[in-house]
């Protein structure tokens, strides 16, 4: 016996429930529609937190996705501190703490957590995880008094949040795995710019650098010192800031034998419907069945969880297009440089530069046998959109060759 019935059910408090509850009611909706998520905060946008909110300069409320005002004005409940403990896909019922709750539909967007280094000192005071708006309200709280820090990772979040510690004027070093920052997922070209960047601006990096502990003076919770690497370099420092990464949060699927993919995350059809017929996902759990790539993706970026939120929301009223979005990326370092990216490339053979990275504006074309997989841009918005055209209609790279080798000598094989 339910004790409450919703027509529409959102579970998670981040940007895929947020749009697809605006993009239910704009297209005339009026069902009922219940958004709960775990947190304090109604949905909020996550890249403030490595940016703005995290320098001081953006405040709480304008990290809001939709104003205090707006869930009573579309006639949305929310409610927030909701954690949903189980869901019964063929009943169609969802366990509230101690209330359970039936719905019509269900959209699973319960994101991404945090993934922690497993290393001696791990607990120690003064480390910190950066994910939601109370921990970047804890680190801004501990940074009084504070000279250096020391950032794990060399991706995304460890260089926003590198580039926004030195901008509050903090001594960082940045420790992490990979030879150039970003490298991983954009290459040598791209992680020699980042390097170069961060460098200019004061940060030191320390590469290809596994950490094997913290140290800290006393005990395991004793505040941390230093953070010391498998090969015996020691970054001295005053508070450490980890961001390696994260994994879908799967829980409530798992519990709910919902069908998982080979990344980790909710399996789901060309539109995102997941392996029960009631039941969509969007965001960093959705692990799709792409039109556009001919192979299943899973992306965990603010714009793809928005755009799939969207999407999952036609589809419950009845839409039966694929999601055929092309994944949309950018990155902020301080105020010193924003990088764009569309694709995502899974491998390619072949890079080809157009502009001049020493200038602070250029292009990376990712090419896969001779079709283009993906595109970064500084600088250079028009060249993005040329790349995502050529993504969506599946061209050859040919003419875009063209055009960058005429603006940037040579290209990279």
């Amino acid at each position: 016996m339910t004790d409450a019935t919703t027509d529409i059910l959102l579970i998670g408090g981040g940007i895929a429930s947020a749009h697809a509850a605006a993009e239910l009611r704009e297209q005339g909706y009026d069902g009922s529609i219940l958004l709960v998520t775990r947190e304090m905060d109604a949905p909020y946008h996550r890249p403030p937190l490595t940016k703005g909110y995290l320098q001081g300069s953006e405040a709480r409320a304008s990290t809001l996705i939709h104003s205090e005002d707006w869930y009573a004005e579309h006639d949305v409940q929310l409610r927030t501190r909701t954690p949903v403990m189980a869901l019964d896909a063929a009943a169609r019922t969802a366990k509230l703490g101690r209330e359970q709750v039936g719905f019509g539909q269900a959209l699973l967007a319960t994101g991404a957590g945090i993934r922690r280094l497993q290393v001696d000192g791990g607990m120690r005071d003064g480390i910190h995880y950066l994910r939601a708006l109370g921990n970047a309200d804890k680190l801004r709280g501990a940074l009084d008094g504070v000279e250096r820090v020391a950032v794990v990772g060399g991706s995304y979040i460890a260089t926003e949040v590198a580039a926004s510690l030195s901008l509050l004027g903090r001594q960082v070093t940045l420790v992490m795995q990979e030879a150039l920052p970003l490298e991983r997922g954009f290459g040598p070209v791209v992680g020699r710019f980042v390097h170069d960047l961060l460098t200019e601006h004061g940060i030191e990096i320390v590469a290809q650098a596994d950490v094997a502990r913290f140290d800290g003076d006393g005990e395991d919770d004793a505040p941390v010192t230093a953070v010391v690497c498998a090969d015996g370099r020691r970054v001295d420092a005053d508070l450490v800031v980890v961001g390696v990464g994260a994994n879908p949060d799967v829980m409530l699927a798992r519990k709910a034998e919902l069908a998982l993919g080979e990344s980790g995350g909710v399996l789901c059809d060309r539109t995102l419907r997941t392996s029960a017929e009631a039941v969509f996902a969007a965001g960093d759990v959705c692990e799709y069945d792409s039109v556009v790539h001919g192979r299943r993706l899973r992306i965990e970026h603010e714009e793809v969880a928005a755009a799939q939120g969207r999407h999952a929301a036609r589809a419950m009223l009845g839409a039966t297009e694929p999601y055929a979005e092309i994944p949309y990326f950018w990155s902020d370092l301080a105020d010193w440089a924003t990088l764009e990216y569309v694709g995502p490339a899974l491998r390619w053979d072949e890079e080809i530069v157009g502009g001049d990275p020493a200038t602070g504006a250029f292009s990376v074309l990712y090419a896969h046998e001779g079709r283009l997989a993906a595109a970064l841009a500084v600088g250079r918005p028009d060249d993005l959109e040329l790349a995502r055209e050529l993504l969506r209609s599946g061209g050859d790279v040919g003419e875009l060759r063209e055009r960058f080798r005429s603006t940037q000598p040579g290209s990279r094989t």
